[in-house]
């Protein structure tokens, strides 16, 4: 896998994380009054908000920091 910068992870982790929880409160508090069916799915993309932010703190959590290859360095000058 790629290695992606962790302030660029540690920010859609927290976005998605954000967003799930918002969205499952809103579909368990504010929808129900307006319908059953859009209380349904308005959790439910809430609880994949929640695994996306999940799968993304995995990937901050265990990628393997960035290190520079040594053969591409250019030599510094004397």
């Amino acid at each position: 896998m790629k290695y992606i910068n962790p302030v660029r992870v540690k920010f859609l982790m927290m976005m998605f994380f954000g967003t799930g929880i918002i969205g499952i409160i809103i579909g368990l508090t504010v929808a129900p009054s307006v319908s059953s069916d859009s209380s349904l799915l308005i959790t439910f993309m809430g609880v994949i908000n929640l695994s996306l932010g999940g799968a993304f703190g995995w990937i901050f959590l265990t990628q393997k920091p960035d290190e520079r290859d040594k053969r591409k360095r250019k030599p510094k000058p004397k």
